[in-house]
C-alpha cells in the first residue's frame, strides 16, 4: 500500500480509502451488516487504513458499521476515520444545513456512533448556499480546537467556496468526485488543491460500478439504487459507456495484464500522484482486485490512449451533478 500525509496534519493515510456509502443501503438497495464488518476487516488486511463515511448514507447506519468495526479491531489509533456533516434528513427529504448549530449536533452524534473520542477528518458534505460559509468554517475550527476533530475538510466545494473558508478555518482536504468518466475537476479543483496544498480524497472512482466490469447492457437495478437515477445509465448512452468500458479493459489486459477495474483506479492515482481515491465497497469480494492497483504507473502513451478511447466513445461524457441535494425549503 502507499500511504500520503494529508496535508498540514501528521496523519498518515492510505491512498487507498475505504468508501462506505453503499454499506449504509439507502441508495444501492439495502445492505448485510455482518458483510460490510467483514469488508472493513479485509481492507485493513489490504494495508487500507482510512474509511470514509457520513451521518447520511443509511440515516445513520454507515457510521455505526464503522464504529462497530474500528471498535471490534483494537485499532483506534492506526486508523483514519473520516466522515461528514451538513446534511439532514429529519423533514421529509435530503437538505444541506451547515449551519453551527447542526454542526454541533452532528458532530455528537457521529461520534457515538463511530464509538470514537475524535474524528481524524471531518469534512463539509456540500456547500450550503443558506449558511454563510464563514460561519460554517468558524464552527469547523471551533471543533478543531476543541479536540474533537483533528483535521478540517470540505466535499463538493468550489475553488470560490473554498478560499472563502481556508480565510476562517485551516483547510486540510477537498473531496470531489473524479474518475474516468467524470473529470470536471481538471481545470479548477484539481490545480487549485495542488497549487495550495489542500490534499484530494477522490470519490467515485469505479463510477457507481461502470468502470468494475462486471455490469453488462441488460443489468438490473433494484429497489432504490441509485443508477436506476443517473442518466449514464439510460440506453442508448448506458451502451456507449459500456463500449468504453470493453476497450479500456482490452487496452489494461494487453498493456499491463490488469482488468479494467485496476486500471481505472489506477489511472485516479496517478492523475493525482499525492492525493487519496476513495474504494467503495460493501462485501468482501468487491475488494479481490484492491492488491492489483499499487505497484504500477499508468505510462504516458497508455494515458493517451485512454483519452482516445474516451473521446470515441463517451465525446460528450455526463457529470455527476445529479447527485447534488438541494438547499432545505424552509
Amino acid at each position: 500500500m502507499e500511504f500520503v500525509k494529508i496535508a498540514g496534519t501528521e496523519i498518515n493515510s492510505s491512498r487507498i480509502g475505504l468508501g462506505t456509502w453503499a454499506m449504509g443501503g439507502w441508495l444501492w438497495g439495502g445492505s448485510d451488516r455482518k458483510e460490510c464488518v467483514r469488508t472493513i476487516y479485509k481492507a485493513f488486511d489490504n494495508g487500507v487504513n482510512l474509511i470514509d463515511t457520513a451521518p447520511v448514507y443509511g440515516f445513520g447506519l454507515s457510521e455505526e458499521i464503522v464504529g462497530e468495526a474500528v471498535s471490534q479491531s483494537g485499532m483506534r489509533d492506526e486508523l483514519v476515520i473520516a466522515t461528514k456533516v451538513g446534511l439532514e434528513w429529519e423533514r421529509g427529504g435530503i437538505f444541506r444545513n451547515s449551519l453551527p448549530e447542526r454542526i454541533r449536533k452532528e458532530v455528537d452524534d457521529s461520534l457515538r456512533r463511530l464509538r470514537t473520542d475524535w474524528i481524524d477528518l471531518y469534512q463539509i458534505h456540500w456547500p450550503d448556499p443558506l449558511a454563510p460559509i464563514e460561519e460554517t468554517a468558524g464552527t469547523m475550527a471551533e471543533l478543531l480546537k476543541s479536540g474533537k476533530v483533528r483535521a478540517v475538510g470540505v466535499s463538493n466545494y468550489s475553488v470560490e467556496q473554498m478560499d472563502v473558508f481556508r480565510s476562517v478555518c485551516p483547510l486540510n482536504s477537498s473531496q470531489p468526485p473524479y474518475n474516468l468518466f467524470e473529470r470536471g475537476i481538471e481545470d479548477d479543483v484539481i490545480p487549485w488543491c495542488e497549487e495550495q496544498g489542500v490534499t484530494m480524497l477522490l470519490y467515485g472512482a469505479l463510477c457507481r460500478g461502470l468502470l468494475g466490469g462486471k455490469l453488462k447492457s441488460d443489468s438490473e437495478f433494484q429497489g432504490d439504487d441509485i443508477r436506476n437515477f443517473d442518466p449514464k445509465f439510460r440506453k442508448p448512452v448506458y451502451d456507449n459507456y459500456l463500449g468504453a468500458v470493453e476497450k479500456l479493459g482490452e487496452l489494461a489486459s494487453e498493456r499491463f495484464g490488469k482488468n479494467v477495474l485496476e486500471l481505472s483506479v489506477r489511472w485516479v492515482l496517478d492523475k493525482c500522484g499525492n492525493d487519496i481515491t476513495l474504494w467503495g465497497a460493501r462485501r468482501p469480494g468487491q475488494l479481490d482486485d484492491l492488491a492489483g492497483t499499487v505497484g504500477w504507473t499508468v505510462d504516458d502513451d497508455s494515458m493517451n490512449e485512454i483519452d482516445a478511447i474516451l473521446d470515441a466513445f463517451v465525446p460528450n461524457p455526463i457529470g455527476p451533478e445529479f447527485m447534488a441535494p438541494g438547499p432545505r425549503p424552509f
